[in-house]
Formats: C-alpha cells, sequence, structure tokens
C-alpha cells in the first residue's frame, strides 16, 4: 500500500511538472528569418534579416551554424533589453569568407538564463544562376493578327533549377513566367514594349531567375529566331496581258482574305490568287487585306 501511494505522488509531481513546463513562455518569440539568401544576386535576397523577441533582457550570442552543426559566423555577443531585435547575415564567415552553399540555422544563447533555442526557421544559402537547358518553339513564322490562326509561339523550355523564366526583347524583359518550374513553357504574341511588332524578323532571348534572386547572365541566355508575318504577295510586279488571267501567290494563314485589283473587289481562299487582267492597259493596284494587314503589287497590263 505505501509503494502504491509513493508511486501516486510521483507521478502526480512528474505531471505537474511537465504542465509547469507546458505554460513557460519560451525566451524567444515571434521568431521571422528570411528562408532564402543569395549574397552575389545584388537582389533583395542578399541579406538574410533575422528578427525575434526577447522576452527579458539578457547577455546573447547570436550565431549562424551549417548542416554539420559546426558554427560558421557570430552575428551578435552582447546584452540587449526585453523587445525585438533585427540582425542581418551577408552570407560571410567570421574571416569575411563567403559560406559555401548549403543549408544553415541561428541558434540563440541566453546567457543569464542558460539557455540555447534554435530558430526553427532555416536559410538556404544558393549562388548557382539558373541554366537554360533547352527551349523548343511550336512554329517559328507566325501572324499576332487575333484570327486564331497561328497568333502566337509557344516557347517550351527545360531548366537546370525551379526559376521563373523570362523572356527578352532586344535586352528589354517582356515577360516573366508566373511559376517557378524546372519544366514549362511561355507563349509570346508578338508584343514588344510599344504593342504588337510590325512584320520581320526578331531574336527573342530566354533567361531565368530562381528563387533566391540568382539570375541566367546575358551571355548563357537562349537565343530564339522568330519571324512575324502577315498576309504577303509573293511579288510586288506583276505583268499581265489585258483581259487574260494571270496567278499571283499568297502567303497567309487566315482561312479567307480580300482582294481588290483597280474597281474590281472579291475574296480569297487559296494560297494562289488567280485574276482576270483588266481589259485596258496599263498599271494598276492589286491589294490582299486580312484582319486589318495588306499587301500590294503593282500589276502593268500590256
Amino acid at each position: 500500500m505505501v509503494t502504491l501511494v509513493g508511486l501516486l505522488v510521483a507521478t502526480a509531481a512528474a505531471f505537474a511538472i511537465t504542465e509547469k513546463l507546458k505554460l513557460t513562455k519560451s525566451a524567444v518569440y515571434g521568431t521571422l528569418v528570411s528562408a532564402r539568401l543569395s549574397p552575389t544576386c545584388g537582389c533583395a535576397h542578399g541579406k538574410s534579416r533575422i528578427f525575434f523577441k526577447l522576452r527579458r533582457a539578457d547577455d546573447i550570442t547570436v550565431s549562424i551554424l551549417n548542416a554539420h552543426e559546426q558554427e560558421v559566423a557570430i552575428l551578435a555577443a552582447q546584452h540587449y533589453p526585453r523587445g525585438p531585435l533585427t540582425l542581418r547575415w551577408n552570407g560571410r564567415d567570421d574571416e569575411g569568407r563567403r559560406a559555401p552553399d548549403g543549408t544553415y540555422r541561428v541558434q540563440v544563447h541566453l546567457s543569464g538564463q542558460h539557455q540555447t533555442i534554435d530558430l526553427p526557421n532555416r536559410i538556404v544559402l544558393d549562388t548557382t544562376p539558373p541554366k537554360i537547358v533547352s527551349v523548343v518553339e511550336n512554329r517559328d513564322i507566325f501572324s499576332p493578327d487575333n484570327d486564331h490562326q497561328s497568333d502566337f509561339v509557344r516557347l517550351t523550355y527545360t531548366l537546370s533549377k525551379p526559376a521563373h523564366v523570362i523572356l527578352y526583347l532586344g535586352g528589354t524583359r517582356i515577360h516573366r513566367t508566373y511559376r517557378a518550374r524546372v519544366k514549362g513553357s511561355i507563349s509570346w504574341f508578338g508584343d514588344g514594349p510599344d504593342g504588337t511588332l510590325e512584320a520581320g524578323t526578331y531574336t527573342l532571348t530566354l533567361g531565368a531567375v530562381d528563387l533566391n534572386g540568382n539570375t541566367t547572365p546575358v551571355a548563357e541566355r537562349w537565343p530564339v529566331h522568330l519571324q512575324i508575318r502577315f498576309i504577303t504577295l509573293a511579288s510586288t510586279k506583276i505583268a499581265a496581258r489585258a483581259g487574260r488571267r494571270f496567278s499571283i501567290g499568297v502567303s497567309t494563314d487566315a482561312k479567307r482574305y480580300a482582294w481588290q485589283l483597280g474597281s474590281r473587289h472579291g475574296r480569297g481562299s487559296s494560297p494562289v490568287l488567280r485574276l482576270l487582267a483588266p481589259t485596258t492597259r496599263g498599271r494598276y493596284t492589286l491589294t490582299v487585306t486580312e484582319h486589318g494587314h495588306s499587301s500590294r503589287a503593282a500589276v502593268f497590263v500590256r
């Protein structure tokens, strides 16, 4: 009976101690640590922000530890009052050398309270820029004229790591993907900084920026050569005999287009337009039009 009572008392005491520990507030609270760091990115991730609050004033030491539990840098070692504290780590050790890429954590030692607390957030130090592994376009000639026929080019890409792909035109950024992925696609509708571009040949380049802010170097961007082509006649000069038929090639992805020769007009759908030349000799203008884009040729009737 005595043994049973002793066990009950010991159990109750242990329970009371456990419950008291549960109710004890942590000496450090409200922690917020920047998850990503790249000292070479020249961006907002160039330094890691470390924020926490002290419940009581104390002599504290804040250290950066690597994945092997080795101390890399000491960010602070002094007395601080109770309240908020903000520190920053630039990714270097105590000797000023840049720490290698990897995962790091923040440790806070409170001398007066004889406590060592590991902040829960980890810092991922990554300075490696993403590389463009491959890019495949679904077409290299298109006409962005909103006729739902070859209006855009889809570029399917593969990267060396998850990142946002950025599309450049002449060094100017024109598009960026919303999600950071290793594989995906981005579409171009022939738009530039000032709206839809004119017909012609253009070179786009693809780069990427990862979650740490590392950007593909300019020299390593992937070039893509594309041609914007609206409706186009095969020649700008046509020789025809009066009252006889003549033919001219029409390059367009539209299913139908309009034509006008002198006072006559009509619609066509064939890649080869066959028309009857005027019966009066002279110089006439043939115009073909599709979705606001035109091409003209001089018709010399003899």
